[in-house]
């Protein structure tokens, strides 16, 4: 039971993440960075009154918990939430680059990649261990990207420097569990704040005036930075690097859905065809979960019968 919840935290993360085009979509007008400026600047002010208002004894609590971390495990919790703090700003600057100067395609990509590399750095660097199935649907999902880049080579380079910043976010996170989720979220978007506050001054617009920006833009900080980043943070403390890696596919399937169904944007069958590998391959890397419950539930069913 208690593994299920990480695993539904992580699937709730991405599931979320997946309907983000809804909120950015009425912001088309808006300069990309100017977005981004915003979306931390506000996210930053959000968390801290959160945590400054309803939370200060999980703050003076965790505070005294390092405190007595010894002087390694200090630089350890530190360096892990820096960098964290690093890696996510890396990636949100990126993904801007990309989708501006390179293709929408290349971004979308990005995320389709990102598994393949969170399970390979996880593999390496955090020696999580996995079995011949996973394996199995590591190629399935790698084949599968290679289907939808064909064409368009060039979009892999930068897709797989977006997909590495966050796979690498994934990862170093996966040992950061010495503070309270939610504060480490915290000090991850005040650093990426200080990292993004130089640049405000030369490469932001005019202020925006409108109220559909400062709503959309609730709606960005709310539902899609702090709740599915929060979710995807606790969702570590349960499951590996690796698990929660392949579930980024539902972020681009879900958008995948909406662009046919919503937007009305016309798909190739070599695309229908790859994002239906990428559905069996979530399903083999998680076939251990899905047919362990199985069987744990036809007894009680048995039971019941009786």
């Amino acid at each position: 039971m208690r593994l299920n919840k990480y695993y539904l935290a992580a699937f709730s993360a991405f599931f979320v993440w997946g309907f983000f085009s809804l909120a950015l979509k009425p912001l088309h007008d808006y300069p990309s960075l100017d977005i981004l400026f915003y979306r931390v600047f506000f996210s930053v002010v959000t968390m801290l009154l959160i945590n400054l208002s309803f939370r200060k004894k999980v703050l003076k609590k965790d505070w005294n918990h390092f405190k007595s971390l010894a002087p390694k495990q200090q630089r350890s919790v530190v360096v892990l939430t820096l960098g964290g703090g690093v890696f996510l700003s890396s990636n949100w600057f990126v993904f801007i680059y990309v989708m501006n100067h390179i293709s929408v395609k290349a971004a979308s990509l990005a995320y389709l990649i990102c598994p393949i590399l969170t399970t390979i750095f996880a593999f390496f660097i955090l020696k999580e261990k996995l079995s011949k199935w996973q394996w199995f649907a590591v190629m399935i999902s790698a084949f599968s990207c290679v289907l939808l880049s064909f064409n368009h080579f060039e979009d892999i380079f930068y897709s797989l420097i977006t997909a590495a910043t966050y796979a690498m976010y994934l990862v170093s996170q996966r040992k950061n569990s010495e503070l309270d989720k939610f504060l480490v979220l915290t000090i991850q978007l005040v650093f990426t704040a200080l990292i993004l506050l130089p640049f405000y001054p030369n490469y932001s617009g005019t202020l925006p005036t409108e109220s559909l920006f400062y709503s959309c833009l609730l709606v960005i900080v709310v539902c899609f930075t702090i709740i599915p980043l929060f979710l995807n943070l606790y969702a570590l403390k349960g499951i590996n690097s690796s698990a929660v890696g392949i579930m980024i596919y539902i972020n681009p399937i879900i958008g995948f859905l909406l662009a046919i169904f919503y937007y009305h944007e016309q798909v190739t069958t070599l695309q229908l065809f790859s994002y239906f590998l990428i559905l069996v391959s979530i399903v083999v890397f998680n076939e251990k979960l899905i047919f362990s419950r199985k069987l744990k539930e036809a007894p009680s069913e048995m039971e019941a019968l009786k």
